[in-house]
């Protein structure tokens, strides 16, 4: 067995834990590009089409924590190969469908190998020097963002000049290759929480609670924000999540330990995680849209699917260069100090998009600073949230923490989705999105990143006392800067 604070091969480790979270990426966005196909493809209703795409955020949302408290139970490179088994099954039945149910249960069992994030990111704790870890946790952090950005323009060229197929027989490769590296390079280091028992009732109740809360979320437009099942789907979340609160607060060892999560420095890099994932979202949904948009309009820029992926894939190559070099921000002055950077990079990014989004090189540019700032809070989220819970619980809290980011990009897919909807104009017999509703959802992602800073302002400095146990011990400058 590899030593557990020095690997043989800390750059391996790394690199196959960052490639683990790029893979989880391009799961979540290879369909983007057959959207406007699949109904066809698959011979169903759009509505129907649709649950390709929620089946896998569902099912990530309420594996992320349970997979994470697994990690710290049974191992977290036992946990990581785990995980990558659905992801291969999922992508092969994908590749195989030829109707909606299989692709729909292929995507689900895509959706349950998105622990593999969280539970890399905690791994890092325990196998990378201390000297390397802060630049460590932002790349594979922030692996997830690279690889959406990367991951739509292969998908899109993909899907353009091959069959469809192809993609997931390509997904089930990459997913195939990362289960072939965690083999051979991960060390296998004891459990945090070995000897703990898995609470069950637990996460069953927070997957019960989750399923509520995001289908009424993710469905709400679709079903109506008023009608009985999105109403009645929002009451059940609020019971569920409520009873399952005081069940986890009165076991002895629970999935989530909220007595942990309720701490000021935890609780507030959560709620800064929901606002960062929102903030981030809404550039998602906006710019692709933006740059296909018909020229005839006025502000749309008429580009093709692959040209507006190749036009977007340079914000996630700065993600990857600024990701390290957060890291170096946190090691100088802390992780709090590099969150709210990347907050404010962010909003600025927003700001820098109203003024340029009259052109494709200047969407490329705004979205080259917001991702900058998506980068920086990426990695400084982990980094805040490991410094704050003992060693038993790293994988639990980063899988609650990315829980919180996935709660965020849901929230703001809903919002933005009803500014786009209902901001319209009429041409040529369609309803599109006008300028002004393009223009308001950039308005709200720059709200957004500036409350995220606000909130990261009021995160509370390390107390000295938690120094062994964190991830990394901050330097003298890191100490100052956060008292």
């Amino acid at each position: 067995m590899h030593s557990p604070t020095h690997p043989a091969r800390p750059g391996g480790v790394v690199a196959t834990l960052a490639l683990a979270g790029v893979t989880a990426a391009i799961m979540q966005t290879l369909v983007t590009p057959l959207l406007a196909e699949l109904p066809t493809m698959l011979d169903t209703a759009p509505a129907n089409a649709a649950w390709v795409i929620t089946a896998t955020l569902l099912v990530s949302a309420v594996c992320v924590p349970v997979f994470g408290r697994l990690g710290d139970l049974v191992g977290k490179r036992r946990m990581l190969l785990v995980c990558s088994v659905p992801l291969i099954v999922g992508s092969v039945v994908c590749a195989l469908a030829s109707s909606v149910v299989p692709m729909i249960v292929g995507r689900g069992l895509q959706g349950v190998g998105m622990g593999m994030v969280p539970l890399g990111i905690a791994l890092l704790r325990d196998v990378v020097p201390q000297e390397k870890l802060s630049s460590s946790i932002a790349l594979v952090s922030a692996s997830m963002g690279i690889g959406g950005g990367l991951g739509l323009p292969i998908a899109a060229a993909v899907a353009q000049y091959a069959h469809w197929r192809v993609l997931f027989w390509g997904a089930a490769a990459l997913a195939t290759a990362v289960a072939v590296l965690i083999f051979l390079l991960i060390p296998d280091v004891p459990a945090g929480a070995r000897g703990e028992r898995f609470d069950v009732p637990g996460a069953l109740g927070l997957g019960a609670g989750l399923v509520c809360l995001l289908l009424a979320v993710s469905k709400g437009a679709d079903w109506g924000w008023a009608s009985g099942t999105t109403v009645g789907l929002f009451a059940a979340a609020v019971v569920v999540l409520a009873a399952w609160g005081v069940w986890e607060w009165r076991t002895r060892q629970p999935i989530v330990d909220l007595r942990t999560t309720a701490r000021p420095r935890v609780l507030l890099t959560n709620l800064a995680s929901i606002f960062v994932g929102f903030g981030m979202y809404s550039a998602m949904l906006v710019m692709p849209q933006l740059l296909q948009f018909p020229a005839a309009t006025g502000y749309g820029l008429g580009q093709s699917m692959l040209a507006a992926g190749l036009w977007m894939m340079p914000g996630g190559i700065v993600m990857m260069v600024v990701s390290p070099l957060g890291g170096m921000l946190t090691n100088a002055r802390g992780p709090k100090l590099t969150l709210a950077c990347g907050g404010l990079v962010l909003a600025a990014g927003y700001g820098a998009s109203l003024a340029l989004m009259g052109s494709a090189p200047g969407v490329m540019v705004a979205l080259m600073i917001i991702n900058s700032g998506v980068g920086l809070a990426y990695g400084a989220m982990p980094a805040l949230i490991m410094g704050s819970v003992p060693l038993s619980e790293t994988a639990a809290a980063n899988g609650f923490n990315t829980l919180m980011r996935a709660l965020g990009t849901s929230v703001g897919a809903a919002v933005i989705g009803v500014v786009l909807s209902h901001m319209t104009v009429g041409m040529g017999g369609h309803t599109l999105t006008s300028e002004a509703g393009f223009r308001t959802a950039l308005i709200i992602g720059a709200a957004v990143a500036l409350l995220a800073t606000v909130i990261t302002a009021a995160i509370p400095a390390a107390r000295r006392a938690a120094a062994p146990d964190a991830a990394p011990s901050p330097a003298p400058a890191a100490v100052a800067a956060e008292n």
